[in-house]
C-alpha cells in the first residue's frame, strides 16, 4: 500500500501528541521491578511500548518474547529476562536479527547471566536462563547505543551488591542516559554519574504514580510542517520546558530555521517567522539527538539550506541504515547528499531531477514521517508502507489530515 499526500493549503491545528515511548518503556520496566501494579497515566500506544507491555504482563515462568522491530524492547527485555527465573527465548523481525546485541550479552554474562545465541553469534534471537546476578564492575563502550547502558542501569538496583558501570571512549546519546537516571530518580533510586563512571547501589524502587510526557521526537514533524508553512501556528499539547527528553533540543534547531517556540501551560505553540537564511551552511552534531536527524535532513533540503550534520554514527544500526536511506530517497525529490559513510552527511546545494517515485520507508517509521511533510513544498508525495508509523506515532496520518493535508490510499 502507498499513501498519496496532497497539499491543498495548511490550516492551524491543536495536536494531541503521542506519549513518549522512551519514557513509557523505561517506566514500564521499572514498574515491574518495583512490583507496582498502578496503571501508568498517558502510556504510549506505540508498537514498541505495546511489545514491552505484553512481555512484562506475561506471568509464565518460561517466556517466549517476539519484539518484532522494537529495538528498545529487545535491549531492555534482554536485561530484564536475565534477572527473571525461568528459561526464556527472545527474538524479533529479520531486521532485528541483524542488529547487534553482543555488547549487552557480554556485560550480562560478566555478571553471571546464562545467555546463548540461537542463530548467529552476537545477534538475536537469544536463549536466556534467568536468575540472580552478582554485582560488581562492568565495562561498556560509550560510542554505541545508549539502550545497552540504560538496560543495565535499570536492573542494577536489583542486583546483589549493585553495579558500577565504566564507559569506555566517547559517550554518545548522553540525553538518553540522563533520561534513564531521571526516570530512576522519579522511582526513588539514585544513580551517580561522574565522568565515565555510573554507580548504582543495591536499593529498592518505590512506586511511581505520575504520568508520561508527550513525545518530543514526534513534535519534530510538526516543527517541520511549521517551517514549511510560515505564519501558521500549531499547538502541541503535553510538552514540558524541563523535559527529560533529549529531543527537546529540536526546538533550538528549529529556531535556526525560523520556527519560534512559546511554552504554555498546555504544551507549546510553534510558528515559523520565515527562514532568514542567516547561516550559509548549517552545522549541527546530532550525537545526542540521532532520532531528529531525518527530520532536519529533509527539512533543510526543502528550505534550500545547505548543511553539514555530524554525530550520525548510530543511524547505520537503526531500523534501517538511515544514512543510505536518506541519500537514496532525497534523490527522488531532487537533492544530492554526500556522506563519509560513518557519521557525517552533507548537502552542498547539488540538485538532480525529481523522479516522482514513491518514498521507500525501509520498515522505518521515521522515514515515513520525515518525508510526508514534503508534500507542502512539492505539492504532493507518495509514501510506501505508511503503516510503519505505528511503531511510535499510530495516529500520525489522522493528525496530518487535521491541518488539511489530503491523504488517499493508492496501489
Amino acid at each position: 500500500m502507498r499513501y498519496l499526500i496532497k497539499h491543498r493549503g495548511i490550516k492551524e491545528a491543536k495536536i494531541d501528541l503521542p506519549a513518549s515511548k522512551s519514557l513509557s518503556n523505561r517506566q514500564l520496566l521499572i514498574n515491574v521491578l518495583a512490583e507496582n501494579t498502578m496503571p501508568i497515566v498517558n502510556l504510549s500506544e506505540s508498537d514498541d511500548t505495546q511489545v514491552m507491555l505484553k512481555a512484562l504482563n506475561d506471568t509464565s515462568r518460561d517466556k517466549r518474547v517476539d519484539v518484532g522491530a522494537a529495538g528498545t524492547s529487545m535491549r531492555f527485555l534482554t536485561a530484564y529476562l536475565a534477572l527473571t527465573p525461568g528459561e526464556h527465548t527472545i527474538t524479533g523481525s529479520e531486521r532485528m536479527k541483524k542488529r547487534p546485541i553482543g555488547i549487552l550479552v557480554d556485560a550480562l554474562r560478566s555478571l553471571g547471566a546464562e545467555i546463548t545465541y540461537i542463530e548467529n553469534e552476537g545477534f538475536p534471537p537469544l536463549k536466556i536462563k534467568g536468575g540472580q546476578l552478582k554485582g560488581g564492575k562492568v565495562s561498556l563502550p560509550g560510542n554505541v547505543s545508549s539502550q545497552y547502558l540504560s538496560a543495565m542501569m535499570m536492573i542494577a538496583p536489583m542486583i546483589k551488591g549493585g553495579l558500577e558501570i565504566e564507559l569506555e571512549g566517547k559517550i554518545v546519546s548522553q540525553p538518553y542516559i540522563r533520561m534513564t537516571i531521571g526516570v530512576m530518580a522519579n522511582n526513588g533510586v539514585e544513580a551517580k554519574w561522574e565522568g565515565n563512571r555510573i554507580s548504582i547501589a543495591e536499593q529498592a524502587y518505590r512506586k511511581f504514580d505520575g504520568g508520561i510526557e508527550s513525545d518530543w521526537s514526534a513534535a519534530s514533524y510538526w516543527y517541520e510542517i511549521a517551517a514549511l508553512a510560515p505564519g501558521k501556528t500549531f499547538q502541541l499539547l503535553g510538552l514540558s520546558s524541563n523535559s527529560l527528553q533529549g529531543d527537546a533540543e529540536g526546538a533550538k534547531i528549529a529556531a535556526r530555521l525560523g520556527v519560534k517556540t512559546t511554552f504554555t501551560k498546555y504544551g507549546v505553540d510553534i510558528v515559523s517567522e520565515g527562514d532568514k537564511g542567516g547561516e550559509e551552511t548549517i552545522e549541527y552534531d546530532f550525537n545526542s539527538e540521532p532520532d531528529l536527524a531525518q527530520t532536519y535532513v529533509v527539512l533543510c533540503c526543502l528550505l534550500g539550506r545547505k548543511f553539514r550534520f555530524t554525530g550520525l554514527e548510530s543511524l547505520k544500526i537503526k531500523e534501517t541504515d538511515r544514512i543510505s536511506a536518506l541519500i537514496a530517497e532525497c534523490r527522488k525529490i531532487g537533492y544530492v547528499l554526500s556522506t563519509n559513510d560513518v557519521d557525517t552527511m552533507e548537502w552542498k546545494g547539488e540538485r538532480c531531477e525529481v523522479t516522482g517515485e514513491a518514498i521507500a520507508t525501509y520498515k522505518d517509521h521515521r522515514m515515513a514521517m520525515a518525508f510526508a511533510p514534503a508534500a507542502i513544498k512539492l505539492g504532493k508525495i507518495e509514501i510506501e508502507d505508511p503503516g510503519v508509523v505505528s511503531k511510535s506515532y499510530p495516529k500520525y496520518w489522522k493528525d496530518m489530515m487535521m491541518v488539511d493535508l489530503e491523504i488517499e490510499s493508492v496501489d
